[in-house]
């Protein structure tokens, strides 16, 4: 049975900005994600585009995805444009860090 974006988007939630504590999803980071059979392509930016701690983010955000049943292949695409603004919070992320 192949993977759906939901199922790719619950994994996701599982990866968090490790300054902001909150997951990637919930920062609004992950722009797309692209379900082509057993392939999982993710397109995701950063708050800032000098993150340092970008390898670890991506990495940890591939391994979520490809640890999921039926994926056998796993990307993840950094981008940065659109650039990220905290506009793209979730309303659980803006509860979260105190934004109404």
């Amino acid at each position: 049975m192949a993977v759906t974006e939901e199922q790719v988007l619950e994994a996701l939630r599982e990866v968090f900005d490790p300054h902001l504590a909150l997951s990637i999803v919930d920062l609004g980071l992950v722009y797309d994600v692209k379900v082509e059979g057993d392939k999982v392509t993710v397109e995701m930016t950063l708050t800032a585009p000098g993150c340092p701690m970008a390898a670890l983010i991506t990495e940890e955000a591939r391994s979520k995805v490809a640890s999921l049943e039926g994926v056998k292949e796993a990307a993840v695409n950094l981008v940065f444009d659109p650039p990220w603004t905290p506009d793209r919070l979730s309303p659980e992320g803006k509860k979260q860090l105190g934004i109404a």
